[in-house]
């Protein structure tokens, strides 16, 4: 007789493009096998891409972060059509829609005007380049769910980071559980 072992799996946001959908500026996606054939393997994903869902088509003209880095526009690259209202009214449409979905983290695409979480380039008005930003959706994620996990994809291929990741992420699935079963100072 073999015993088996049962879990629930934990619910992750993650960028669409990560999970191998074609939704990227381009028509592609940066499919992470890692995140789908390893670690979703314990997952639920629930797949997010900020720029489809606020309306822009696949393919579309490239977006990039444009102004302060602390509060940047959302500007399409070469005609320079200001996408920033568009963006952020998605996002106070989509935050209450993630509240539902208990997540216990999310992967963020690197590098992404929506997505990224460190390092993203942004734009001052002589277009001199720094690469201190934050995407617009990655950055209200952040304020709306401070406890949640996050992390950057390409942050994953480190080791210890993806380890520290998934170990804070399981956590998170743990402690929602015990609140929910013995929310007493002995549970």
């Amino acid at each position: 007789m073999t015993d088996s072992v049962t879990f629930d799996p934990v619910t992750i946001g993650v960028s669409s493009c990560l999970l191998g959908n074609r939704v990227r500026y381009d028509g592609n996606h940066s499919h992470d096998h890692y995140l789908t054939d390893t670690f979703g393997l314990f997952c639920r994903f629930v797949s997010v891409c900020p720029e489809m869902e606020s309306g822009m088509p696949v393919p579309r003209e490239p977006i990039q972060l444009r102004g302060d880095f602390q509060n940047p526009d959302l500007v399409t690259r070469e005609t320079e059509i200001d996408k920033t209202l568009q963006m952020k009214d998605w996002i106070k449409t989509k935050i209450p829609v993630l509240e539902q979905e208990d997540l216990c983290g999310f992967v963020f695409k690197s590098k992404s005007p929506s997505c990224g979480l460190y390092r993203v380039k942004v734009f001052d008005d002589n277009k001199k380049m720094q690469k201190n930003g934050t995407g617009l959706f990655a950055r209200a994620f952040i304020e709306n769910f401070p406890d949640i996990p996050v992390e950057e994809s390409s942050r994953l291929n480190d080791p210890k980071l993806r380890e520290h990741f998934i170990e804070r992420v399981f956590f998170m699935q743990q402690w929602r559980r015990l609140l929910k079963t013995d929310n007493t100072l002995g549970g």
